[in-house]
Formats: C-alpha cells, sequence, structure tokens
C-alpha cells in the first residue's frame, strides 16, 4: 500500500536533505507531496511561486503549494533542514498546525538538520522526545532529549544530524513507514549497505 509523504521546502532549505528525502521515499513507492512554503512573513497562498532557491542556489521546483495541501492528512511530514530554510518552516504558521495534528494523531513526523532546534522545538514538537539535530544547534534542544546519534526514532518522530545523514534518514523513514525489508529492497540498488 503506497504511503503518503508531504515535504515542505523554503528558500534556503538544504538540497542534499530535501532531495535525498524526496528521492529515497519515492524509490520506496512513497507518494511524495513537496510543497512551497514561502519566505518568513509573505502569505500562504495557492498562487505563490513554486521554485525555491536552496541553500547552495540549487533550484528546486515544487509539486505544489503548501496553501493547496495544508488540509490534506499525510502518513509522514519531513522536513529538510538548511537556514533560512529551516527558519521559514518555523514561521509558517498553517505548516506548524498542520505538524501539530500530525503529532497529535500519533503520525509520523521528521526533520534533519538544522529543523528540529529551529522548526520543531519551539513549537513543542520535540516535548519528552529524545530527538538529534546539527550538532551547533544542540543547545537549543532540551538537554535532556539530545541524542548525539545519527538518526534518532522516538515514538512518531524521526531526527537526524545532517547533510551526511541524509540518506541514512531517508531509509529510516522508509523503515517506520513500510518495514525493514522494504529498506532492504530500497537500499540495495542504491548500493547502500
Amino acid at each position: 500500500m503506497s504511503k503518503t509523504v508531504l515535504v515542505p521546502i523554503a528558500d534556503g532549505c538544504e538540497e542534499i536533505e530535501a532531495v535525498c528525502i524526496i528521492d529515497v521515499l519515492r524509490r520506496a513507492g512513497a507518494e511524495v507531496t513537496v510543497a512551497a512554503v514561502p519566505a518568513a512573513g509573505a502569505p500562504v497562498t495557492t498562487d505563490a511561486p513554486l521554485q525555491i532557491s536552496a541553500s547552495r542556489g540549487v533550484t528546486l521546483l515544487a509539486d505544489t503549494t503548501l496553501s493547496a495541501c495544508r488540509d490534506d492528512r499525510y502518513d509522514l511530514i519531513a522536513l529538510p533542514g538548511g537556514l533560512p530554510g529551516a527558519e521559514h518552516l518555523r514561521d509558517c504558521a498553517p505548516l506548524i498546525e498542520q505538524l501539530q495534528r500530525q503529532a497529535a494523531d500519533g503520525r509520523w513526523y521528521a526533520a534533519i538538520c538544522a529543523a528540529p532546534a529551529i522548526a520543531l522545538q519551539p513549537h513543542g514538537l520535540l516535548a519528552g522526545r529524545r530527538a538529534t539535530c546539527y550538532p551547533t544547534f544542540r543547545n537549543q534542544l532540551d538537554p535532556d532529549s539530545w541524542c548525539n546519534e545519527d538518526v534518532v526514532v522516538d515514538a512518531n518522530c524521526v531526527t537526524s544530524q545532517g547533510p551526511a545523514t541524509a540518506l541514512e534518514f531517508a531509509l529510516a523513514l522508509v523503515e517506520v513507514l513500510y518495514g525493514k525489508e522494504k529498506r532492504a529492497e530500497t537500499a540495495r540498488p542504491m548500493l547502500v549497505r
């Protein structure tokens, strides 16, 4: 059965993380929707631009806008990191509301790099959970929740450290959605051991 995944992207997001999440989950058979999130302070409308400029200048093209899919339900919402991308995600009220519903309903949500500390922590989405993030943002997490691990899965939340852990993070997302066998099946053709 196909799982549905929302990957919100914003100007300044980390391209390796965004593309890795999207690519690996699509390889696993997930129906991934890439949604453009406007810069902080810009209106969240259905006619917002679909094209974003990632943190290293790579242009990414979203499938739709966050406004067009913000009332949809997903099996997983996965946030890439990067700056100022994670700040734009943090400041997008409709996205935060969607993440809070996701958490309250016990559905999966995930973030990598700066996004756990910048986008999830300020909105209580890591409360009582073990988590990781890019090491320089560690002090923004609750000291009791910080784990110096590449990927941390706690309840319905998955976090990861950064670009070097993006592939492991994406495969962990496959595993939480589909199981270990699907993870191995997805990893094998990519020569992941």
